[in-house]
C-alpha cells in the first residue's frame, strides 16, 4: 500500500533524496497503511498517513504504539513508546507533539551526518561562499533588484563552472559513486549531472 498525505521535511541541497517523516509503528512493530477519509457519498476522499490520526477512535484506524523519525533514503531513527494511559482523552496531535518534535530533530542530526560523509570542500570555497551570501543579503536591504541581479549572475556562473566538472565526473564515477559525493540518490545525481552538463537525463 503507497503512502498518504503527510507532513515531510526536506533541505535545500539534498531535496527529496532523503526525506524525513514522522513514521508510525503499531504494538506489533508493523507499519500502518494510510487511513481513507471518505471526503464525499460518491467515494472519493484521501489518504492520510500523517502520524496524529493513529489515534484508535474509529475503526478504520489503529492506534500508534511508537513514532520514530524515517527518510526516504530508507534510514529511521530510535523509537519512542507512546504511553496511552497518561495521553488519555487529550488529542493524539497535542499530547504527542513533543515526540514528533524530538523525531524531527533526529532527522536534522541524520542530515548533518548525510552531509559529512558526503564530499568535502575546501574551506575557502565554503568561506567564499558564505561571503557571498552575507553580501548579497546586504545588498538586499539597500538595492532588492541588484541583490537579484547578483544572485541571477551567481547562477549563471554555476551553470558555466559546473559543465566540464560535470562531464568529468560522468566519465570518471560510477552514478553509485557520485551519489554517494553528493548525498544524494542515484535518480537525484543523474539529474543534477545532466542538468549541469546539458545533456538529457533519460540517455
Amino acid at each position: 500500500m503507497g503512502e498518504g498525505e503527510r507532513e515531510t521535511w526536506t533541505t535545500e541541497e539534498f531535496g527529496t533524496s532523503h526525506e524525513g517523516a514522522v513514521g508510525v509503528l503499531l504494538a506489533d512493530g508493523t507499519v500502518p497503511g494510510p487511513v481513507f477519509f471518505d471526503m464525499s457519498s460518491g467515494g472519493s476522499g484521501r489518504a492520510v498517513s500523517q502520524w496524529s490520526v493513529y489515534d484508535g477512535c474509529f475503526a478504520h484506524t489503529p492506534r500508534v504504539a511508537a513514532l520514530h523519525a524515517v527518510c526516504s533514503c530508507g534510514w529511521s531513527g530510535p523509537e519512542y513508546d507512546l504511553d496511552w494511559d497518561q495521553i488519555g482523552d487529550q488529542k493524539l496531535n497535542e499530547a504527542a507533539r513533543g515526540t514528533a518534535d524530538t523525531c524531527a530533530q533526529d532527522w536534522d542530526a541524520h542530515t548533518t551526518e548525510v552531509a559529512q560523509v558526503a564530499i568535502p570542500l575546501p574551506e575557502a570555497v565554503t568561506a567564499l561562499l558564505a561571503q557571498l551570501v552575507s553580501e548579497i543579503e546586504t545588498l538586499a536591504k539597500t538595492s532588492p533588484l541588484a541583490a537579484l541581479r547578483a544572485a541571477r549572475q551567481l547562477e549563471v556562473t554555476a551553470v558555466q563552472t559546473a559543465y566540464g566538472p560535470a562531464h568529468d565526473a560522468r566519465q570518471d564515477a560510477t552514478l553509485e559513486q557520485a551519489a554517494a559525493a553528493l548525498g544524494l540518490d542515484e535518480d537525484a545525481a543523474r539529474k543534477l549531472m545532466a542538468r549541469f552538463g546539458g545533456w538529457s537525463p533519460y540517455r
